[in-house]
C-alpha cells in the first residue's frame, strides 16, 4: 500500500476495507471467526480490570510489576520447516508484537537496548503498535522508531494491524517504510527462490470474509501467515501454510507461576495462546509481546522480541 494515512480514504484502494472496519467499530458487536459477539461482557471485564488495576497501585506489587514489564528478553529459536526453499535456509526473521508503546513509553528505550547492534533479514510486526484508543497514533509510531533505531534490517519490514490499531495506523506505518499487509500477500525473493507471506487484518474484533479469502489465495509452495491473533490457525493450516506468527495475548501478561495465562483473550484456537504450537503440519508461534495493557505490569511472563531462524529440514523444531 502507499503512504496515504486513510484520513480521507474515498480514493484509497483500501476504501472498502476501511469503511467496513469503521462500521464494526461503531456497531454494538465485535466480529471474530467464531461470529459476532456483544460488547457487554468485554465492558464488564474492563470494569473488573480497572478495579484490579486501582487496587494493585496501592500495593508494592505495582512497582515490582512495572519493573517486570521493563525486563524484556530476546527469545531465539530455530524452526526446521519442511519445504522451505534452500535459499532461505538460515533466514533470520525478527518478530515484534503488541508494542503498545504509548501506554508505557519506557519500554521503547528498553527495546532499543535489547536490539541495538542486531542485524536481521526481515522484520515482522504482528499488530497492536498502539495502545490507548484516545491517544494520537504518532505517539506510538515515534516511540516505535526510537525503539528500532539500533536495529539493521537488510530485507523487508512487514506489518499488520491489531485490534488496538485504527485504520489510520496502516498509512502511518507505510510512511515509516513498512509494507503493511491488509488481507493480502507479498512474495519474498532470495537467491532465485521465493516464498509467500500473507498478512491479515485483525480477526479478533474486525474479522471479515476477506481475511479467509486472503489465506486461500494461491501463492508460492512455502507460505508464512502473519495474523494478530491465533484465531485463524486451523484455517491457515488447512490452506497449506507452513508457519503462522501471531501475538495479541501478551502471553497472559499476568500469569500463574510457570507462565500459565489466567486470560488469553482468544475466542477459538486457545491451544495457541503462547509460545510454540502446532496445528496439523503447520508450526505456529504466539509472541508474549513487548508492551502491556492496563494494568502496566507483568508477572511470570516476560515481554519479548522473537528472533526466528528458518531452517530447511525435517519436522523438528526447538526453542531455546
Amino acid at each position: 500500500m502507499n503512504s496515504d494515512d486513510l484520513e480521507d480514504p474515498t480514493d484509497h484502494p483500501l476504501h472498502d476495507w476501511a469503511a467496513k472496519r469503521r462500521a464494526i467499530a461503531r456497531s454494538r458487536h465485535w466480529v471474530s471467526p467464531k461470529g459476532p459477539r456483544t460488547r457487554w461482557r468485554k465492558a464488564i471485564f474492563n470494569q473488573a480490570l480497572a478495579a484490579f488495576s486501582l487496587g494493585l497501585r496501592l500495593t508494592p506489587l505495582h512497582g515490582r510489576g512495572r519493573r517486570n514489564a521493563l525486563d524484556l528478553q530476546q527469545v531465539e529459536m530455530e524452526l526446521d520447516l519442511p519445504g522451505l526453499p534452500a535459499a532461505f535456509d538460515g533466514y533470520r526473521l525478527l518478530q515484534l508484537s503488541d508494542t503498545h508503546l504509548d501506554a508505557f513509553p519506557e519500554i521503547a528505550e528498553a527495546t532499543h537496548r535489547l536490539l541495538d547492534g542486531l542485524t536481521v533479514d526481515a522484520l515482522a510486526i504482528t499488530g497492536d503498535v498502539h495502545g490507548n484508543h484516545h491517544a494520537p497514533i504518532d505517539r506510538s509510531t515515534s516511540l516505535l522508531m526510537q525503539a528500532l533505531r539500533g536495529l539493521t534490517v537488510t530485507g523487508p519490514r512487514l506489518a499488520i494491524l491489531g485490534n488496538h490499531d485504527d485504520v489510520t495506523m496502516a498509512g502511518a506505518l507505510a510512511r515509516l517504510g513498512f509494507e503493511v499487509l491488509v488481507n493480502r500477500s507479498v512474495t519474498l525473493e532470495r537467491g532465485g527462490e521465493r516464498l509467500t507471506v500473507t498478512g491479515l487484518d485483525d480477526v479478533h474484533n474486525f474479522y471479515t470474509d476477506a481475511a479467509l479469502a486472503a489465506l486461500r489465495e494461491p501463492g508460492e509452495a512455502f507460505r508464512i501467515a502473519l495474523v494478530h491473533s491465533a484465531e485463524m490457525a486451523d484455517h491457515a493450516a488447512d490452506a497449506g501454510y507452513a508457519l503462522y506468527l501471531s501475538g495479541h495475548t501478551h502471553g497472559g501478561q499476568v500469569c500463574l507461576p510457570g507462565g500459565r495465562p489466567l486470560v488469553t483473550q482468544l475466542t477459538r484456537c486457545r491451544h495457541a495462546a503462547v509460545g510454540l504450537w502446532r496445528e496439523g503440519r503447520m508450526i505456529g508461534y504466539t509472541s508474549r509481546g513487548l508492551g502491556v495493557s492496563d494494568p502496566p505490569v507483568r508477572f511470570n511472563c516476560r515481554g519479548e522480541v522473537a528472533l526466528i531462524t528458518l531452517r530447511r529440514a525435517r519436522e523438528l523444531h526447538r526453542e531455546r
